[in-house]
């Protein structure tokens, strides 16, 4: 829909009232008063009677001749006192009316006129009015006419407002179509707008600011990925050297420093292998469109996992049980992964994990019995390298960073992730996932959702 027409429309209507009230009040305050003149127009034969054939009689006929106009016309003619009229008129029609000058009624469709000024027409005519009533006047039709002049005016102001804002609206709805494709991810993404436009400079600001934005991501990523692989070296030379220590070595609390070493090496280790595979998602823009069957997937992700406590119990759900998943499947289980490993951390005595069908698709569900996770931190437990405070120490901490790569996981799933309360009583993560066009095209004849495999 053309917004920037429609925001024109009520000021352009507006501005023609406002000048049509102007432009009568000039010409009634310059020429006297349109409607007035209208009246009289329409008027006009009966006051050409009165003025051509009941006026020319001599003074003593002037009373039959009115008589007979009386019995033919369908205009109704009255006389009435000169007091009675001037109750009905405003100061500037009295004026007139003492004057003897018509004086038009245009809403009452009549007219006023004395019968004379000095009484010679009979006796005490300068006393009495003419008082005509059911002229053919139309006001309205003068009303409908000049109202159908502005209103053709303000089409005329329209029509080209019209085709000049459809364009323009077109070239706004470019530069936001751009700057979606930036946002999503697409740093390549520019706009192509013609120098003769009107968004030609604001599109100027956004190329520019992409620029900007795109290379201090690459730079950003150059940088995280480039630390990442030469701390590689160092650590495994770190690592060699403490075999080689190790082995030079039997004092018992040698060995115990070199394990706790070796202990901050491991964690050291793992968090370059974050870093790298932060980085490389972070330039993976396309994704394999996988299908695999569910409960092979679960298997999978569960039995690749650390080893649990002996007293820890998973649950794992599927519903249907027939149900097909669709997306890549290493960064799903990768994913699915980081929240059972979570759960794993935190859990009191049981973890949940679920896959389901959904309206949209399908979702991922874990859930523990931990202490779960306050509401206000909710929203920043994604950032990368946020961690919460009771969770710093080394043995449940983690770095920071799988829930970060849970969220991009799923961002490039088109899909969300949702952080509430379990019914376990902890925390509960909900990855909900959109079917791709292709797989809602296929789930009625191939069982994408619910039809056996």
């Amino acid at each position: 829909m053309n917004r920037v027409f429609l925001r024109f429309v009520a000021p352009v209507f507006l501005s023609i009232a406002l000048a049509a009230a102007l432009v009568y009040g000039v010409i009634t305050w310059v020429f006297g008063e349109p409607i007035r003149e209208n009246a009289e127009k329409q008027a006009a034969p009966q006051i050409f009677l009165l003025e051509q054939y009941i006026d020319k009689a001599p003074g003593d006929e002037w009373l039959q001749r009115l008589n007979k106009v009386r019995e033919v016309s369908q205009v109704k003619l009255d006389l009435i006192p000169l007091r009675t009229a001037l109750t009905q008129l405003n100061e500037k029609q009295k004026a007139r009316l003492m004057d003897g000058e018509i004086v038009i009624d245009a809403p009452g469709r009549a007219f006023y006129r004395r019968v004379d000024l000095t009484g010679y027409r009979y006796v005490d005519s300068e006393n009495d009015v003419l008082y005509a009533q059911d002229l053919p006047i139309d006001m309205w039709q003068f009303i409908r006419i000049e109202l159908l002049r502005y209103v053709l005016v303000a089409l005329v102001l329209l029509v080209p407002l019209a085709f000049w804002s459809r364009n323009h609206w077109r070239e706004v709805q470019a530069l936001a179509k751009v700057t979606e494709r930036f946002g999503s991810g697409d740093l390549a993404a520019r706009t192509n707008t013609p120098v003769a436009s009107s968004v030609y400079p604001l599109s100027l600001q956004i190329n520019e600011m992409a620029e900007r934005i795109a290379k201090l991501l690459t730079s950003q990523r150059q940088l995280l990925h480039a630390v990442s692989h030469e701390l590689r070296t160092p650590i495994a030379r770190l690592e060699f050297a403490m075999e080689i220590l190790q082995d030079s070595s039997d004092d018992r609390n040698v060995h115990r420093k070199i394990d706790a070493m070796r202990g901050d090496l491991f964690e050291l280790n793992a968090l370059v292998s974050e870093l790298l595979n932060l980085a490389k998602m972070e330039q993976q823009h396309e994704l394999r469109r996988d299908r695999f069957v569910a409960e092979e997937f679960a298997m999978a992700c569960i039995q690749s996992l650390p080893p649990m406590r002996e007293d820890l119990l998973l649950d794992t759900v599927i519903e249907p049980a027939s149900l097909v998943l669709s997306g890549d499947q290493r960064l799903l289980a990768r994913a699915a992964q980081n929240l059972l490993k979570n759960a794993i951390k935190y859990a009191s005595m049981a973890i949940h994990f679920e896959l389901r069908l959904s309206k949209e698709g399908f979702q991922i569900i874990v859930e523990d019995d931990g202490l779960g996770i306050p509401e206000a931190e909710r929203d920043n437990i994604f950032e990368a390298f946020y961690r919460l405070d009771r969770s710093r120490d080394r043995n449940s901490g983690g770095f920071g960073l799988g829930l970060s790569i849970v969220k991009q996981i799923v961002e490039m799933h088109q899909g969300r992730v949702e952080v509430g309360t379990a019914k376990l009583g902890g925390a509960r993560f909900c990855m909900c996932f959109p079917y791709a066009a292709s797989d809602k095209s296929d789930s009625a004849g191939n069982g994408l959702t619910a039809a056996p495999n």
